[in-house]
């Protein structure tokens, strides 16, 4: 009996949390974790984005060797776009992509001048298209930028 009664007086000497204390913490938690999350899918959102300056960078690279040696731009004939499905759309050009692409790339104008943009319509969880452009003076344009709301 002494041991119970031993037993006893510690476990109600024994200091704790309540439950009060114990949902004040975990609601804290939350609080904190809706507070990041933004900024978490923003940063994302920029991550994927580098996938796009990267390529048209090398589109650009590619348009400017093909001028020097054909003395014009390359310009697909049928108009077509290279994406995930069809990843060798501009193989004369020399670009091929991934089959984790996440956008589609057209490229458009004449022989002395190009555009090559890429759009992405399912970037994040909204409904914003994300694209972006190049053209023969190497300049990049954000034209819809999904990362700034």
């Amino acid at each position: 009996m002494r041991w119970l009664k031993h037993t006893r007086e510690w476990w109600t000497n024994t200091s704790g949390f309540t439950l009060v204390e114990i949902l004040i913490v975990i609601v804290i938690i939350g609080i904190l974790i809706g507070l990041a999350t933004p900024k978490f899918m923003h940063a994302a959102t920029k991550a994927k984005q580098v996938e796009a300056k990267q390529m048209l960078q090398q589109i650009y690279s590619l348009e400017r060797s093909y001028r020097i040696e054909n003395d014009e731009y390359w310009i697909p004939s049928d108009g077509a776009v290279a994406s995930k499905e069809k990843p060798d759309a501009f193989a004369e050009l020399g670009f091929e992509l991934t089959s984790q692409t996440r956008y589609e790339y057209s490229i458009s104008g004449d022989r002395d001048r190009f555009v090559a943009r890429a759009l992405a319509r399912n970037l994040d969880d909204d409904e914003t298209p994300d694209e972006w452009t190049i053209d023969q003076t190497g300049e990049l344009k954000a034209i819809s930028n999904d990362a700034t709301r």
